[in-house]
């Protein structure tokens, strides 16, 4: 099932083409990375499909329904949830208060602070590996735990979709490895993955699909094998 289907997105910023017919989709249960060099043009999807950015022209579709304009709050509680290349989060509330609060965002008006809730709160912390620290502020903790936080409090919106903006990021090789064991749990949780990410031994490593883009155009797309060896992406972005 195609849960994801973006067709001919365009989107510019003055002369300059941040997204231009860009076709793609992200079936149900899968990983799929999105790559290219600085300015590619990654993050302004991320922005069209998760509605902070209104699209020139094109289609976004989620289980079969278009979303193309729908503000960023509906989107998230149809069953898209994201984190932020720079991280996010509530810095001066503490860890739990923050999980809670997503978890509170992504229900139906009327929720309220209930024992089900902080429950819940206090497993997916213990799920990205944040139990200990739930009294923490959340400026206090160290960057590879800010980037755990706010997939967490993504996580708490209970979304089928989880767009990941170069969660890896800035990390020690220790960390990296911790986070992919982390997005791979995500989608044994049952959550659809779709990240950004120049950490090439991840996105290689995890996901079933690679999506290339450069300059706003869509490259190359397939199995990282394929993409690897794709002469264009090696010129523009891998490298010999």
């Amino acid at each position: 099932m195609k849960l994801l289907e973006v067709e001919g997105l365009d989107k510019h910023f003055g002369g300059l083409a941040a997204a231009s017919e860009v076709d793609f989709h992200v079936g149900q249960g899968e990983i799929v990375g999105l790559i290219g060099p600085n300015g590619a043009g990654k993050t302004t999807v991320f922005n069209l499909v998760s509605g902070a950015l209104l699209p020139d022209s094109g289609v976004v579709r989620f289980k079969g329904t278009g979303i193309t304009g729908l503000k960023p709050h509906r989107i998230v509680r149809m069953g898209i949830a994201r984190t932020f290349q720079s991280v996010k989060i509530f810095s001066k509330m503490s860890v739990f208060e923050n999980v809670l609060l997503g978890h509170l965002f992504g229900r139906a008006k009327g929720s309220v602070i209930s024992d089900p809730a902080r429950g819940e709160t206090e497993e997916i912390l213990d799920f990205v590996g944040l139990a200990g620290l739930e009294g923490v502020r959340a400026m206090d903790l160290i960057l590879a735990n800010q980037k755990r936080l706010e997939v967490a409090r993504a996580l708490a919106t209970h979304p089928d979709l989880l767009l990941l903006d170069e969660v890896m990021a800035g990390l020690t090789p220790t960390e990296v490895a911790r986070a992919m064991e982390l997005v791979k749990r995500i989608r044994e949780r049952g959550v659809t993955v779709l990240m950004i990410e120049h950490v090439m031994k991840a996105i290689m490593s995890i996901c079933d699909r690679i999506i290339v883009l450069h300059h706003g155009v869509k490259i190359a797309e397939g199995t990282p094998e394929e993409v690897v060896s794709n002469k264009t992406v090696i010129e523009i972005y891998l490298g010999e």
